[in-house]
């Protein structure tokens, strides 16, 4: 990894961390030494990226990053453009309902509306969903372009639970399920005892930026409720991709005029539109 990115890296784990860290727990967090953190960290700090606690020397993400998002979503406003919509399914549905963006090769939650209940699934904003292991996950895979998922089932798949689908073959089988009828289900896949179902944000060329997605307990979910909640999640992903593109948006279920080289899965699927984080 360059210099450059194990800065960054760094920058990452420490936005990661729910409280302030010293310079030995971020060292060993980000596996370098101590003299190259601190020499990453006064850089940052240098920049606005970190900041460092003048009583307790601690470090904390600075003000440049949230300069920067804000600049962003300024010029591409897909928070405020998504937000209605996910609150409106989560009033429907009754339960956890939360948005992903995929950003830097990884699909990460940016917004999240909680279910009115006690018993409810917790998720954080900036929590990470394995491509695998996630119905967003699924979702976001089964429309992507074919050599971006070969490349992804190459490597060894990580198992989060012993319902964690780890074999590439029958993964290939869930997102071309996935793709048929417009949304996933994941059943378990990182943590025991969920169930999540979602379906995708997609460009003008039907390529996923993103997911909304439905998570619930298990003891409570029943298959066609999950039905439901996918069919309600492919509406939502439908209508804030269509708000967020404009008269741009396009279905994304058939290739193009001429044909497609590397085509997606979701390029592929009929207009089916049936069956977590």
């Amino acid at each position: 990894m360059s210099t450059i990115g194990k800065a960054l890296s760094l920058l990452d784990t420490l936005s990661r961390l729910d409280k302030e860290a010293g310079l030995t727990d971020i060292a060993r967090l980000c596996a370098l030494d101590k003299a190259t953190a601190r020499r990453f960290l006064v850089e940052l700090e240098k920049h606005g990226f970190v900041e460092q606690d003048p009583d307790t020397r601690r470090y904390r993400v600075g003000s440049a990053p949230v300069r920067l998002a804000r600049i962003r979503e300024a010029r591409f406003p897909l928070l405020p453009v998504a937000i209605p919509f996910i609150k409106s399914l989560a009033e429907a549905s009754t339960e956890t309902v939360h948005l992903s963006e995929f950003s830097g090769g990884r699909l990460s939650t940016i917004h999240v509306e909680d279910a009115a209940r006690a018993h409810r699934i917790i998720i954080d904003v900036g929590s990470l969903l394995p491509l695998h292991a996630t119905a967003s996950g699924l979702a976001f895979l089964a429309f992507s372009p074919r050599s971006e998922i070969d490349a992804f089932l190459a490597k060894p798949l990580e198992k989060f639970t012993e319902y964690t689908v780890v074999d590439p073959r029958l993964m290939r089988d869930l997102l071309e399920e996935t793709a048929a009828r417009g949304f996933s289900v994941c059943d378990q896949g990182l943590e025991a005892g969920v169930i999540s179902t979602a379906a995708p944000i997609r460009t003008p060329n039907g390529h996923p930026i993103g997911c909304v997605a439905v998570a619930a307990p298990l003891s409570r979910t029943t298959k066609s409720a999950i039905d439901e909640f996918g069919a309600q999640a492919a509406a939502a992903a439908n209508a804030i991709s269509e708000k967020y593109y404009g008269s741009e948006r396009s279905t994304g279920t058939s290739p193009k005029p001429g044909g497609q080289i590397d085509e997606p899965y979701g390029s592929l699927a009929k207009d089916t539109r049936h069956r977590h984080r």
